[in-house]
């Protein structure tokens, strides 16, 4: 009897995997043909909706901190919640149903193809000469203030952007996805959507927001180091050898103020040969920051189409491991 029903587990386990995969995969797809057009309902945006719904409600007042906590785990159990309801239902209606709806959810997760976009937004300008449309369209995805940088400064920008985003924006959801499918994904984007809105370092959010940004920078260690690993394993260095690329991805990961960031940023300056970091302006108030990287060559508006190239072959290299690695995990269950 106990063979029998450890049998019946292994199996279960094993289909979940499969299942996951093949929802990870059809996401990666859907995104990679249809984005996020903003005229289409969208999870995150509900959200995004939710948290500045209880922001205004609970942001107030004495023990912010405690009410911060309790904003976020009603994020997290409202949105895990409706999500594997809305999961574990479509299975039992059908399986493939199942795979469809998950892949669908998993989708909305994740923005390879508007991150590419939003950055090509800021190269397309500056091919053109066009330096204050090439600002404007970076203010779209960077909080720095944008009106005086010059080519240099809003390429670095740029890059920084999509560097730190294929963690966060896909690699993140995707690693979740693996281990609990769409809910995780889910919950995942509802972290970082916390730690977007209320996160903040300021006297209206330094304690309402501490659990959201506490949660997210632990969601994102290990997605945020295993993507800048699998960056310098798919990608080429363009003036480093690889082993001085790696030397600069541990030696300079650790500089940036956020415990994560700062590995896909090094990894991507360790492959281009540049420098990011340095001096920002938010709201006229200057904000430095340590440099990572080593200038080799200068930053030019050419670096945005390599630092998307270099995304690209992220993600291809990060659905292979995914894919190896839920399939020697589904020989280990059988094995043993």
């Amino acid at each position: 009897m106990y063979e029998r029903s450890d049998s019946k587990l292994r199996k279960k386990e094993t289909v979940m995997i499969l299942s996951h995969l093949y929802a990870i995969t059809l996401a990666f797809v859907i995104d990679a043909l249809v984005g996020d057009p903003p005229e289409w309902p969208h999870p995150v945006r509900w959200i995004g909706r939710l948290v500045a719904y209880l922001d205004t409600k609970m942001n107030k007042g004495s023990i912010r901190l405690q009410k911060g906590v309790i904003m976020l785990l009603f994020v997290i159990l409202t949105v895990g919640a409706t999500t594997t309801l809305l999961v574990w239902f479509s299975y039992q209606v059908n399986p493939y149903i199942g795979v469809t709806i998950e892949g669908v959810l998993i989708s909305t997760t994740i923005a390879r193809k508007s991150l590419k976009q939003a950055a090509m937004e800021v190269h397309q300008p500056l091919v053109q000469g066009n330096i204050n449309k090439a600002r404007k369209k970076l203010s779209y995805i960077v909080g720095r203030d944008t009106k005086t940088l010059d080519e240099g400064e809003i390429t670095r920008g740029t890059v920084e952007t999509v560097a730190e985003n294929t963690s966060d924006g896909i690699t993140a959801p995707l690693f979740w996805a693996l281990i609990g499918g769409a809910p995780f994904a889910m919950v995942y984007r509802a972290v970082n959507t916390c730690d977007s809105m209320v996160g903040y370092r300021n006297e209206r959010y330094q304690r309402f927001g501490w659990a959201s940004a506490r949660m997210d920078d632990i969601v994102n260690w290990i997605p945020s180091r295993f993507t800048a690993f699998v960056m310098l394993i798919c990608n080429k260095p363009k003036h480093h050898t690889r082993i001085t690329s790696w030397g600069v991805l541990i030696r300079d990961a650790k500089k940036h103020p956020s415990p994560n960031s700062g590995w896909g940023e090094a990894a991507v300056a360790a492959l281009l040969g540049v420098s990011l970091g340095g001096a920002n302006y938010y709201g006229g108030t200057i904000s430095r920051r340590a440099v990572i990287g080593d200038t080799v060559v200068p930053l030019t508006k050419d670096h945005i189409i390599d630092a998307n190239n270099i995304m690209e072959k992220t993600l291809l290299g990060f659905l292979l491991v995914l894919w190896l690695g839920g399939t020697l995990f589904e020989l280990a269950i059988s094995w043993f």
